[in-house]
C-alpha cells in the first residue's frame, strides 16, 4: 500500500524530488523484501545461507531493523565469482551476503516505485511487467510497419558498463529525484563495500557489481539519463525521418528510416557515452542496412543480421513467398547451450539415471521457454537431439563395461522421454 501510495505520488508529480522515503524501512517491510528475495543456496562473505537466515527469521529480522535504524548496519564485501562468456571471456559477478540482499531489495523496492513511473515505454531490463520477450516483439513491429519504413539498425555495445559506472555521477542524478540521506548512505555503502576474491579484498571508485539485488535498478536509472531521456529529449526530435529505440539494461538498439540520421547519432553516441566516463566497444557497435527487400527479390543480399538477448534478427520470406522479419537463437547462445548440456551429462552421469532425467528436462523445459519463438523451432529440435546424443554417450561410460546403443537406449527412452521442443512466443 505504501509503494502503490509512492509509485502514484511519483507518476502524478514528474518533477518532484523525493526526500523521505527510508523510514518506511520497518520490520514489516523487510518482511516484504525478504518475501521478494531469491533464495539460493549459494551464500556470501558471510557463509549464512537463506536456509539457515530463515531459521529465526524473525529475531534476524528485528536485530536487523534495530541496526539499520541506530546506522551500525554495515554492508559486507561482495564474493566474486567467474563464469564464461560466449567469447570465453571471464565476467565477474558478485554474490552478496543473503541479509545484504534483503537490505538492497528493500531500498531497491522504494527507489523502483519513483523511478519505474519515470522510465520510458522502451525500456525493458528488469522491471516489473516486462520481459525481454516484449522487446524482442516491438523490435518486430517497429522493423515490420511499413508506416515506419525502418531502414538502418544501430547496434551497439557498451564495454563494461557494470564495471565503469561513476559513483559520483550515480548519486547525482539519483538526487534528482530521490535526496534522501538514509538511502543514498545505503547505496553509498554498497559502491564502496569492496569485492573479496579468495581472501584478497579489494575496492574500486567506479562500477556495481553484477549479481547485486539493487545493480540492475542503480543501472537502469543511470542509461535512463544517459541514454533514453537524451534519445527522447534531444535526438528524436532532430530526426528527420522515423526512428526508435529499445533496451533491455545496457542492451539497446536503435532504428532509421533515413542513413543521414543513422550516421549522425552513432558519431554522437559515442561523445555522450564519453561525458558520463562510459565508452560504446568500437568493434562491436555496427550501423547495418536493415529494410524491406524488394518484393521481386529471390534473395536478401542488400540487408545484414543483428543480434539482440539472445536472438539474431532477419529477413526471411515466408512459405507464401513474402518477406517477414524472423529470429533464432544466435549462434554463440545456441553453441553454449550444446557445450553446457554436454558438459553436465559428462559431469553428472553417475548420478541416479532418474535425477539426471528430471534435471535435463528442466533444462531443456527453460531454454523452450526462452528461445520457442516462431521461426526458431529448428534450432529448438537440433538442442532436443543434442541432449539425447549426449545423454546416451556419457551413459555409456559410467564404467567399461557399460554400453548404450541406440538400441537400448530407445528401450531407455520409452519410460524417460525428454519434453518435445514447442513454440511457446507467438513473436
Amino acid at each position: 500500500m505504501e509503494l502503490q501510495q509512492i509509485a502514484e505520488q511519483a507518476a502524478s508529480s514528474p518533477q518532484m524530488v523525493f526526500t523521505t522515503l527510508a523510514h518506511h524501512m520497518d520490520v514489516e517491510f523487510l518482511h516484504e523484501a525478504y518475501a521478494r528475495t531469491r533464495k539460493t543456496k549459494s551464500s556470501g562473505v558471510d557463509q549464512v545461507t537463506a536456509k539457515e537466515y530463515a531459521d529465526n527469521l524473525e529475531a534476524n529480522l528485528i536485530d536487523l531493523y534495530q541496526r539499520m535504524r541506530s546506522g551500525r548496519y554495515f554492508a559486507p564485501p561482495v564474493k566474486r565469482v567467474w563464469i564464461e562468456k560466449e567469447d570465453k571471456s571471464q565476467r565477474p559477478i558478485g554474490i552478496p551476503a543473503f541479509e545484504d540482499k534483503i537490505v538492497q531489495r528493500a531500498v531497491s523496492m522504494l527507489l523502483g516505485a519513483v523511478f519505474n513511473q519515470d522510465f520510458y515505454d522502451f525500456s525493458y531490463g528488469f522491471i516489473e511487467g516486462r520481459s525481454p520477450h516484449q522487446a524482442l516483439k516491438v523490435i518486430w513491429e517497429q522493423c515490420t510497419y511499413k508506416a515506419n519504413n525502418i531502414n538502418w539498425i544501430l547496434d551497439a555495445d557498451v564495454s563494461g558498463f557494470f564495471d565503469n559506472i561513476n559513483h559520483k555521477l550515480l548519486r547525482e542524478i539519483i538526487k534528482e529525484r530521490v535526496n534522501d540521506g538514509g538511502l543514498l548512505r545505503y547505496i553509498g555503502k554498497w559502491l564502496n563495500a569492496g569485492v573479496q576474491e579468495g581472501t584478497v579484498l579489494s575496492y574500486s571508485e567506479t562500477g556495481t557489481p553484477q549479481g547485486g539485488v539493487i545493480s540492475p535498478l542503480l543501472a537502469n536509472i543511470f542509461l535512463h539519463h544517459v541514454l533514453d531521456d537524451w534519445f527522447v529529449k534531444e535526438v528524436k526530435t532532430r530526426m528527420k525521418g522515423q526512428c526508435f529505440l529499445v533496451r533491455f539494461a545496457d542492451d539497446f538498439v536503435i532504428g532509421f528510416e533515413e542513413e543521414e540520421d543513422a550516421r549522425r547519432v552513432m558519431t554522437v553516441l559515442t561523445k555522450r557515452f564519453a561525458r558520463f566516463d562510459l565508452s560504446i566497444h568500437p568493434k562491436k557497435t555496427k550501423l547495418i542496412r536493415f529494410g524491406r527487400p524488394d518484393t521481386s527479390s529471390i534473395f536478401d543480399d542488400q540487408n545484414e543480421t543483428f543480434d539482440f538477448l539472445g536472438f539474431t534478427f532477419y529477413w526471411g520470406k515466408t512459405r507464401k513467398g513474402s518477406w517477414v522479419i524472423k529470429k533464432k537463437t544466435c549462434k554463440k547462445r545456441f553453441k553454449r547451450t550444446m557445450k553446457s548440456l554436454w558438459a553436465w551429462c559428462k559431469d553428472n552421469r553417475h548420478e541416479p539415471l532418474i535425477e539426471q532425467f528430471k534435471t535435463l528436462c528442466s533444462k531443456l523445459r527453460g531454454h523452450y521457454q526462452y528461445y520457442g519463438v516462431r521461426g526458431n523451432y529448428r534450432l529448438l529440435e537440433l538442442i532436443f537431439k543434442h541432449a539425447e546424443r549426449a545423454w546416451r554417450f556419457w551413459l555409456g561410460r559410467r564404467s567399461r563395461t557399460s554400453n548404450v546403443t541406440w538400441e537400448k537406449f530407445e528401450q531407455l527412452r520409452s519410460t524417460f522421454r525428454f519434453p518435445s521442443p514447442r513454440i511457446v512466443h507467438d513473436i
